[in-house]
């Protein structure tokens, strides 16, 4: 499969949601905190498979700013100061794609780790 290519990428802050489209059509609205918690960074992902880390708290996260890197990806700049993850093409159609599965993942991830 090529690389998705974007055609727009919009910044809905009332809304708190990043929308992404693509050339083949497709267009997701992307929460902030979804992808707050969903950062490729190694302060989320680790450095290798089973060292993701569950970030919460980012509940109310904004997106100050989004910041081409290139002609592959973005720079996410949040209000929280967290800005290190780049965010492929890739990855923002995967984040789109497995957004509902994400999602539920990180909810039943969140609930366990909330105290009893």
């Amino acid at each position: 499969m090529s690389e998705p290519i974007p055609t727009e990428i919009r910044l809905r802050r009332a809304a708190r949601v990043l929308e992404v489209s693509f050339q083949d059509g497709a267009r997701y609205a992307l929460p902030f905190e979804y992808l707050r918690v969903h950062s490729p960074s190694a302060e989320v992902k680790g450095h290798g498979p089973g060292q993701e880390v569950l970030v919460l708290g980012k509940e109310g996260v904004g997106i100050r700013a989004v910041e081409p890197v290139g002609q592959y990806a973005v720079k996410l700049v949040f209000d929280d100061g967290h800005d290190t993850g780049l965010y492929t093409w890739k990855y923002l159609r995967e984040l789109g794609v497995e957004q509902a599965s994400k999602w539920a993942e990180y909810l039943r991830r969140k609930a366990q780790a909330a105290p009893k």
